[in-house]
């Protein structure tokens, strides 16, 4: 399956199509998980690994910020 390259934007999203091709995707330091992230035009794309073809998820850099603060503080854990 060919990798899907351009983000569509849904109704109401203000943030521009990015064109991922080109991304330096990067994983955790230690390997692990399924998530990778990339730097483009100013904003943060977040991928799964497993799945590249996916969509990917857009964040600004002040999403970004308070998703990583809300990670650190346990605000997503399941336990």
């Amino acid at each position: 399956m060919a990798e899907s390259t351009i983000q569509q934007p849904f109704t109401g999203w203000d943030k521009p199509e990015l064109d991922l091709s080109t991304a330096e995707w990067q994983s955790s330091s230690q390997g692990r998980g399924d998530v990778q992230i990339a730097f483009v035009e100013g904003f943060i794309a977040m991928r799964n690994s497993g799945r590249p073809e996916s969509p990917s998820l857009i964040f600004t850099p002040a999403e970004w910020g308070a998703f990583v603060s809300g990670a650190r503080e346990g605000e997503f854990d399941l336990t």
